[in-house]
């Protein structure tokens, strides 16, 4: 079994992780094990009630992701019914990322292509640098990209979007990814980890069961046209049986800043 030369590495300081996928000799690209390493890595987050807010990163400044490895495509992804079991690797690892219950942000350098972009567009916020650039180029290799992974840049930047992105296999950057909706804002690059990270952290100030509570309607109103059940209205102010709740409404009132405990 030949080694994965990706390594997905997470840290924590306080409420807030950091997911690295480094690979800087391919432009941190994953292989097929770096992919369930991914998914393995974001459950594990999932389940860890210390976390309030997850940082996805590249190693280094100059890639988050360049996507899947293509070097490994001859022998693993030669053919049709290769393509989708490979699909269903990588799909098992998007589908982690989207429903962590974990507030999400991914922080660009460089180049976020390919199954990088795909990556990025299941995080919750994306802030890149002046020297991110943007797409999925997969007409290069003359394939086109299977539903499942489409599905979140569809949700993103809408169909439009996805049709430039796409059948163009242009690279965007700045001010045309801002504009296209691919990313929340773009800052110099030697301001993107300061950036990045105060971000995090007002997000991990908040109450953790509330953002959880934001992220599971959002997914429920995207995915399912039908109206919401009465239980499901139900269960969207849950939040409000929480001591944190109580917490949140005390400090308020007594102009002090609350602390939350996920509880």
């Amino acid at each position: 079994m030949v080694m994965s030369d990706t390594s997905i590495d997470v840290e924590q300081q306080g409420y807030i992780a950091t997911l690295t996928i480094k690979n800087p000799q391919k432009r941190n690209a994953l292989d097929l094990e770096s992919w369930n390493k991914l998914a393995a890595a974001l459950a594990r987050l999932d389940a860890d009630d210390s976390v309030r807010c997850i940082v996805i990163r590249g190693d280094g400044t100059k890639a988050f992701a360049a996507g899947a490895d293509i070097s490994e495509f001859s022998e693993l992804r030669s053919n049709a019914l290769e393509a989708k079991e490979y699909g269903i690797v990588v799909a098992k690892a998007l589908d982690a990322l989207q429903k962590c219950r974990h507030p999400t942000v991914a922080m660009i350098h460089g180049a976020c292509t390919g199954g990088g972009f795909e990556i990025a567009c299941c995080c919750d916020m994306r802030i890149a640098g002046k020297s991110a650039r943007l797409g999925i180029p997969i007409k290069r290799i003359g394939n086109a990209l299977s539903p499942t992974e489409m599905k979140p840049s569809l949700d993103l930047v809408g169909p439009a979007v996805v049709l430039e992105i796409l059948l163009e296999g242009a690279l965007f950057g700045g001010n045309d990814a801002v504009q296209r909706g691919m990313v929340n804002r773009v800052v110099p690059d030697d301001e993107l980890a300061e950036n990045v990270y105060a971000t995090a952290e007002r997000i991990a100030s908040g109450a953790p069961l509330a953002a959880q509570m934001t992220k599971k309607t959002l997914r429920r109103l995207m995915s399912n046209p039908k109206p919401l059940s009465e239980q499901e209205l139900i269960d969207s102010y849950a939040a409000c049986d929480s001591e944190d709740y109580t917490e949140g409404v005390r400090s308020f009132l007594a102009k002090e800043q609350p602390k939350f405990k996920g509880k």
